[in-house]
């Protein structure tokens, strides 16, 4: 009991805010950590060996090694040369960065030895992944390249071909992982621009660490580009912006623009300022986008639909005001609507930047 009451000091004295209800430890690494993380150290159990804080016996030595060491001098010794724009995950994450993440840090030992970083820092990659097709929903072994030089991401639709089947320009790529979208622990969504329109690619690799060190090498892409791009601006600014998850992500009904044509379901993603609307949410292309910019330029959301419009199946509307016309959608579920509505008033109660002007300026001019 004493061994338990004095692990569980050790555990109060020095974990920090990085987990989610740390109550499971690593009794040969000496850090502690959720539930959740505690089985992605047991696939390195040659390395982490994990005990419940609360529930398993303690030893003497066991909590004298515990405390000897702790989560800042585990991190102090294992996270020495982190790259700044090496994605670090939380326990919010899924299971593929966070697993990554573990097995970089302590079976791999990436963060001692630069060269081990080469895979995503050398600022050129190329390999093979799987995509799937934008027409058939087929997933086929595509090459791809990042070039950080040239400044973009590219694939082949064949193996000896010459020309690419698509060039994205690093200044417009986004890279988030969506296992549960896509199907797969593994699959990573990546958009960029083309004539100002987002374009989707769904792809994964069997191989969770090539899957990672890609995601990773977009974000060394990004991070260069940026720092060019904004030369004064601090690294603490720019990592923010080298890759997003979607602000919300989930089905809605729409009606057209003059209110007078039924409502239909599609999936919807709130990437930054862009609402994007799906007829599957694996399309390669958006039916449309709408700008939501933000409240001091006359953009406000308001539960409910104007008088006399009703949604076709479901009843809880959602009217988003813009300087030019009103957006109506409907929610499923009253829980749907306050999620929605709360977060487009995220983004509307968010200044607009300079650059998100040009962004609006041609949604407006949009034909």
């Amino acid at each position: 009991q004493s061994a338990v009451a004095s692990v569980d000091q050790t555990y109060q004295s020095t974990i920090h805010v990085c987990f989610a209800d740390p109550e499971w430890a690593s009794y040969t690494l000496g850090v502690f950590m959720c539930h959740s993380c505690s089985g992605l150290h047991r696939n390195i159990a040659q390395i982490s060996k994990v005990k419940s804080v609360l529930l398993d016996p303690w030893s003497s030595s066991e909590v004298e090694f515990m405390d000897s060491v702790g989560n800042n001098a585990a991190k102090a010794k294992y996270e020495q040369i982190v790259p700044a724009f090496y994605y670090q995950p939380t326990h919010k994450d899924c299971t593929l960065l966070r697993d990554q993440w573990i097995r970089a840090k302590y079976e791999r030992k990436e963060f001692l030895c630069v060269e081990m970083q080469e895979p995503y820092s050398a600022g050129y990659r190329e390999g093979f992944l799987w995509k799937r097709g934008r027409d058939n929903g087929q997933y086929l072994s595509r090459k791809f390249i990042l070039s950080e030089r040239e400044g973009v991401l590219k694939y082949f639709n064949k193996h000896d071909a010459r020309e690419p089947k698509a060039i994205m320009k690093i200044n417009s790529v986004n890279a988030t992982f969506q296992p549960t979208k896509i199907g797969t622990p593994h699959g990573l969504q990546i958009t960029y621009l083309k004539d100002n329109s987002t374009r989707n690619i769904f792809v994964y690799h069997e191989d969770g660490k090539e899957m990672v060190d890609w995601f990773n090498a977009i974000r060394a892409a990004r991070f260069h580009y940026l720092q060019v791009a904004f030369p004064g601006a601090l690294i603490s600014d720019l990592l923010p912006k080298l890759t997003r998850n979607y602000i919300k992500e989930g089905y809605m009904e729409k009606t057209g623009p003059k209110h007078t044509e039924g409502f239909k379901k599609r999936w919807f993603t709130m990437d930054d300022r862009r609402l994007m609307y799906f007829k599957d949410p694996l399309d390669a292309y958006a039916r449309g986008e709408v700008f939501v910019g933000g409240k001091e330029n006359n953009y406000t959301v308001l539960p409910g639909l104007p008088p006399g419009i009703q949604g076709y199946h479901w009843q809880f509307g959602i009217t988003i005001v813009t300087p030019d016309r009103k957006f109506l959608f409907a929610c499923e579920t009253e829980a749907d609507q306050k999620d929605w509505i709360a977060a487009f008033q995220t983004v509307i109660n968010r200044p607009m930047l300079p650059q998100e002007y040009a962004v609006e300026a041609y949604f407006k001019h949009k034909p």
